[in-house]
């Protein structure tokens, strides 16, 4: 069966090969043509194809021309033809499909192609790597290609700034890492004006070293994590004020919806215990916000009820269940305020300010391609996840390296007894060796047993040699030994020095073998390139992690019966064989590992589209307005809706504790009464009110001009969207952390995540647009009315690129008036006994 299915995926990989074929032909048949051009000529055939695109030709149509042009370009410029095999690679990665073509099949060159035919779009492409020396080289070599062509070339690294990041992504093509690609992407959704965006939509992307990237990172997140500006003590302090409250005087409590709300005493209070003029100034906010969080925590929220103090934590219970949601964090900060009500440790708020993994940043390009040498075992993988085929390209030249079988030893000490030895052997007559490793740990131990026996060699691991690229380039030449760490080196050819050929090429030894069947073929397909001799082994030993978990007891047991010594190997194909059919097992089950980290962050993905949507309508949006008066409208319906129930009669409802809730969210003290919304319909009521909040949004649009209400909007909502985004990607974190306990309940995690996920989110949205009603209509705007950042940020990935701090322009400058102040209009009384009654702060 196994063998059947070998065929029909190597069939299918022939024909794809032969209609590659086919193309390929169409592009050589234009090679005398562009012979025959002058630089000039040739460099304008860019601008009459971007001509042809804009006249509705399309990319596939011209593919064989734009081809043929870079082709001739590359020999020109950088004495390099495209071989074949090349340009069948470069059809697939236009297809939006993976090339693997064998290490040392040029596959830099490869790119260029496809690259500069999708740049024709106008739209941009994206060259993806590894590391930022290689984006370095890669933009520079190749570059050189495309400017002789026409096109403007960018660089994208960490540590510059947004104006030569935005110049970067506004060049025909921008190369760079993965890891700054996404950063830029999620630092541009936090920005406070359109203009501090630094990416345009993303078109086209080439992913060098795919596998890399897509596969071995696709579980680590992206994070821009951030130090939220309050501190606990904020949480300390408005516990201890709530506990000196009063209920009716100083607050209103309305049972049903949970709703609790300060009363003009329970302000003035507020504003004598914290030595302020406005409780309600911009600047106060987060005390405001602390106030009712604390608030909440005492009046809403009961002990043994709602949660259980145990192990010094807060540990919510199910209202449905009564089971205890062991990780779960209410949202907010009234987990926090609950803390200080209980007198626990006040555990820091969020720290995660955006996040976004690989798998689902890729898959917002309009298409996406990859090349690396090893992709095939992973197609199942590529396909479902990014859409993409897998073509196995032939080598431009047979290979001729020869992968001769493991060497399998009973313990580790004898392995690396036995590989010291194989080194100095090949040390002593000259053939290269590089020797690859799966940890830091054993490439120092290697190291250090070939001091010993004064083999020179060099090391490259994670410790980041400066001189990486060039050891690595170094790695065939006579007498070299080198050591690396699986990755080390990637992207850059090693390429044999003189009479290393008759020696044998260069000689790949593997410590042992990787959980994952394409790092070792990586480690193999170092040596052999081009058609050069090579050999390539694996040194195995029984206490190996792979053999410990995996191997045979009766292999065990039958070196103990041979009387096998510890330096003596077995050499068998039969071990190779079940060593790899363990790798397959392993490589299953991080498929399914992957498969579920990605469906649990499709939750997120859904809700992070729909909240940088909205995000980038308030940046790009003239004119909020209907926007505003929408939510406003949803806050009066829910709240009408919630006082109102269509299975109770109008007697019982609870008319008192609307109207309380109305005038601590969108109407004043003085403005409605119960008797006045008594014997009304739902509809009615919810008219009567919209005509108040809406008289009270014009008068202050008249009051403070069109052009600066706009702009107190916007300031609004984008503080309110990314506060209590901030919070809800740390809720739906602790939410993912405790999920798998559902389990035990007979509950599927996912749908469950899924199902809570959605109504957290929904939730968030409606508190979203709570507080934007609330301060839209309330909130004074006496002082310099500028956008804010909720807290600092920076990349989190093994990187650290510090966000731009860049300043804000102020609006718009007023005098603040204090509450307890004269009132300004002469009338003698104190400020919030007049006029701030008809523009009174929230």
């Amino acid at each position: 069966m196994i063998g059947l299915l070998k065929k029909v995926i190597g069939d299918t990989n022939q024909r794809s090969v032969k209609r590659l074929e086919k193309t390929t032909d169409d592009i050589e048949s234009y090679a005398d043509e562009m012979k025959k051009l002058s630089d000039d000529g040739l460099r304008e055939k860019t601008s009459a194809f971007k001509e042809r695109y804009q006249d509705g030709e399309t990319l596939e149509q011209m593919l064989p021309e734009a081809f043929a042009v870079v082709r001739e370009a590359a020999t020109r410029v950088l004495g390099m033809t495209p071989f074949r095999v090349q340009l069948m690679g470069a059809i697939v990665l236009h297809q939006g499909d993976i090339s693997e073509m064998k290490t040392g099949e040029g596959k830099t060159l490869v790119a260029t192609m496809p690259v500069y035919l999708n740049a024709m779009t106008g739209k941009g492409v994206h060259v993806v790597t590894v590391n930022d020396y290689l984006a370095g080289r890669d933009s520079e070599d190749m570059g050189d290609l495309y400017r002789f062509l026409g096109l403007t070339v960018g660089l994208n690294q960490k540590g510059m700034t947004k104006e030569e990041k935005r110049e970067a992504y506004l060049a025909d093509i921008t190369y760079g890492t993965n890891n700054e690609f996404g950063f830029d992407y999620l630092r541009d959704n936090m920005v406070l004006y359109k203009e501090k965006m630094v990416q345009r939509p993303l078109h086209f992307a080439v992913v060098d070293e795919v596998d890399s990237i897509l596969v071995d990172e696709a579980r680590t997140p992206l994070i821009i994590s951030g130090s939220v500006q309050q501190s606990t003590k904020m949480y300390m302090a408005g516990d201890a004020f709530v506990r000196r409250l009063k209920e009716e005087e100083d607050y209103t409590y309305d049972e049903k919806t949970k709703n609790v709300q300060l009363t003009e005493e329970g302000v003035n209070k507020a504003e004598q215990a914290f030595g302020i003029d406005n409780l309600f100034d911009q600047k106060h906010v987060q005390l405001i916000h602390h106030i009712n969080q604390a608030l909440k925590a005492h009046v809403t929220m009961f002990s043994d009820t709602d949660y259980v103090v145990e192990d010094g934590q807060v540990v919510i219970v199910d209202q449905f269940t009564g089971r205890l949601m062991a990780g779960r964090r209410y949202s907010d900060g009234l987990h926090q305020a609950i803390e200080a009500k209980e007198g626990l440790e006040v555990q820091k708020e969020s720290m995660t300010l955006a996040s976004i993994t690989f798998q689902n940043y890729f898959r917002m390009y309009e298409k996406l391609a990859g090349m690396t040498g090893t992709a095939k075992t992973e197609e199942e993988e590529f396909r479902n996840i990014y859409g993409m085929n897998v073509t196995s390209i032939p080598t431009n030249e047979p290979i001729i390296r020869d992968d001769k079988p493991d060497m399998i030893y009973k313990s580790r000490e004898g392995k690396f007894r036995a590989i010291a030895n194989t080194i100095e052997e090949l040390y002593q007559k000259q053939q290269p060796v590089l020797v690859g490793t799966v940890s830091v740990e054993i490439s120092e131990l290697v190291s250090n047993m070939l001091k010993k026996k004064k083999v020179p060699h060099n090391v490259l691991n994670a410790k980041h040699h400066e001189n990486e690229a060039s050891i690595i380039e170094n790695a065939g030449q006579k007498g070299a030994v080198t050591i690396a760490t699986n990755m080390a080196g990637r992207g850059t050819d090693i390429k044999l020095g003189d009479e290393v050929t008759d020696l044998g090429g260069l000689f790949v030894l593997g410590t042992e073998r990787h959980e994952s069947r394409r790092i070792d073929n990586q480690l193999r397909g170092r040596s052999g390139r081009q058609g050069d001799p090579g050999a390539s082994q694996f040194y195995l030993s029984m206490e190996d992690e792979l053999m410990r978990r995996f191997g045979t007891d009766n292999m065990r047991s039958m070196m103990e019966k041979l009387g096998m010594e510890d330096d003596q190997p077995i050499e068998s194909k039969l071990v190779s064989r079940a060593v790899e059919q363990a790798q397959k097992r392993v490589e299953g089950h991080n498929f399914d590992a992957r498969k579920q980290v990605l469906q649990y962050d499709d939750v997120m993905r859904e809700q992070r589209d729909i909240i940088y949507a909205q995000r980038m309508e308030v940046l790009e949006s003239e004119n909020l307005s209907s926007i505003v008066k929408n939510m406003i409208k949803s806050v009066v319906e829910r709240a009408v809706a919630l006082h109102t129930p269509e299975n109770m009669v109008p007697e019982e409802w609870d008319l008192e504790a609307l109207v309380n809730y109305l005038k601590g969210t969108v109407l004043f003290e003085s403005d409605l009464t119960e008797k006045e919304v008594s014997g009304m319909e739902p509809e009615e009521i919810t008219e009567l009110i919209m005509e108040k909040v809406n008289a009270h949004y014009e008068e202050k649009e008249n009051e403070l001009t069109e052009e600066t209400m706009r702009e107190f909007e916007r300031v609004v909502m984008l503080r309110a969207v990314d506060r209590k985004w901030m919070n809800h990607i740390d809720q739906m974190d602790q939410l993912r952390q405790g999920i798998h306990l559902r389990a035990y309940g007979q509950n599927d995690p996912l749908r469950e995540y899924k199902f809570e996920g959605f109504n957290m989110f929904e939730e968030m949205v409606h508190s979203i647009e709570e507080e934007v009603a609330t301060y839209v209509i309330k909130a004074q705007v006496r002082s310099n009315l500028e956008r804010e950042e909720v807290a600092e940020g920076k990349a989190v990935h093994g990187e650290n690129t510090e966000r731009d701090n860049q300043k804000r322009r102020p609006v718009r400058k007023a005098e603040t008036v204090g509450r307890n102040e004269p009132c300004p209009c002469g009338s003698g009384k104190k400020y919030k006994h007049c006029h701030a009654r008809e523009e009174q702060a929230q």
